[in-house]
């Protein structure tokens, strides 16, 4: 190839979470670098699309404020939260029960006491196993044994039917994961993040997150439109450049990383399906999580998104936006079990889009350790992401700033060495 050479001392591929979490690190600690991007924006899958006047978020996703990277990098407060209620709706037997968060919400305890949702004994057994979690030493709960989610459930003494009206529509839609073999240790780490922090969305839009996150570096060295065909050895090969750099950190998504790290295993992925709807009236007046406790096992989730944020929607229209652990079903199903849900008719409901995320979060069956997994894997080359870490926003921002950790002491340890 006869195209120029650029160099660098650090190459970061993929501006998604991880990668401008990375990126920032190398930027503060004075270490000239460049980000490559193979889309035309930043932030990867935590990006926002505009649809007839619709914000639509490239899949249902939440920011929570209990998330320390996140708070680390980004000041929440400016990115104008719009927060859900604290606690879920479970729809059974045709009536809504409410369960809050006692955590964020004491006076709903003695609702919740009350709801019919599983045993009285399984409400006190579940809140007491939150109320353990979110206390926690967060070390002490990755040292504990680990199994797969459902077991933990099983254990923790609580009946099949709580697990199967409550905590399985609630966490499949977490975890992607309807059979919950997800490990017990990401189990921990969630369940103490949703007790802890505030759940919500930015007023802008999802990609408000990215966009914050770039908004400290230097937009010159972020090169959009760059896919990399190949790395070798201190080179990277996109269409029009070989770069040489130094170190190069691949911060794309678990798939692509395999491709251009042959000696990285791809993990197996889990798939999340989204389906936006805009109604003339909302079906709820509140920005609550509606849940199926029918054990009807479609619908993981659904929200009135514009009850939380009136800005994702336009002037006299609502969005709703509606969870699927797996891939598509066809479109009509889901709106008959949104009219179940709502007690509502959804013939005057538009469907704007659906969202198929074949790949929406790598699977994180046991054993996930203390969800560390390595990030250095030799000749200068290392990897970011939440399949390095917990599948969650908290787990790519964590990821890319470890990763950018670990590029920094091995370059400083050449340089002491006279390389």
């Amino acid at each position: 190839m006869g195209a120029p050479i650029v160099d660098t001392d650090v190459l970061v591929i993929g501006a998604g979470l991880a990668g401008l979490a990375a990126a920032r690190r190398l930027h503060r600690a004075g270490i000239d670098w460049q980000l490559l991007e193979a889309s035309d924006r930043v932030g990867g899958r935590v990006t926002t699309d505009e649809v007839d006047g619709f914000q639509l978020d490239r899949g249902f996703q939440v920011l929570n404020t209990a998330y320390p990277r996140l708070t680390a990098l980004v000041d929440v407060d400016r990115l104008d939260l719009r927060e859900f209620t604290a606690g879920v709706l479970v729809r059974r037997a045709g009536r809504p029960h409410r369960l809050t968060n006692p955590l964020r919400d004491p006076t709903g305890a003695p609702s919740a006491a009350l709801a019919g949702i599983g045993r009285l004994s399984d409400r006190l057994r579940f809140a007491a196993l939150a109320t353990r979690l979110a206390t926690t030493d967060p070390d002490r709960l990755l040292a504990a044994p680990e199994i797969s989610t459902q077991t933990a459930l099983r254990r923790a003494g609580l009946s099949h039917g709580i697990i199967e009206e409550l905590l399985r529509p609630f966490l499949s839609g977490v975890f992607a994961d309807r059979e919950l073999t997800t490990s017990s240790h990401v189990f921990a780490m969630v369940v103490r993040s949703f007790a802890r922090g505030r759940i919500g969305v930015p007023a802008r839009g999802m990609a408000a997150l990215p966009r914050a996150l770039a908004a400290p570096l230097p937009a010159d060295r972020i090169r959009l439109d760059t896919p990399v065909e190949r790395i070798a050895p201190g080179t990277v090969h996109t269409a029009a450049a070989r770069i040489g750099c130094r170190a190069v950190l691949v911060a794309t998504d678990p798939t692509t990383a395999a491709r251009l790290l042959p000696d990285l295993p791809a993990p197996r992925m889990r798939a999340l399906t989204t389906y936006y709807h805009a109604a003339p009236e909302a079906p709820l007046r509140e920005p609550v999580l509606l849940l199926d406790g029918d054990r009807r096992e479609l619908v993981a989730n659904t929200v009135v998104v514009s009850n939380a944020a009136p800005t994702y929607a336009p002037p006299g229209r609502h969005l709703i936006a509606t969870s699927v652990a797996g891939p598509a079903v066809p479109e009509p199903v889901v709106r008959a079990e949104l009219a179940r849900l709502y007690g509502r008719p959804t013939a005057d409901w538009t469907h704007l889009t659906t969202v198929e995320l074949p790949y929406a979060l790598p699977a994180a069956d046991p054993p996930q350790g203390n969800l560390r997994k390595p990030v250095a894997l030799g000749d200068r080359r290392y990897v970011a992401g939440d399949h390095r870490d917990s599948p969650s926003i908290q787990g790519a921002l964590a990821s890319g700033w470890r990763a950018a950790g670990a590029v920094l002491r091995d370059l400083r340890a050449h340089h002491a060495d006279g390389e």
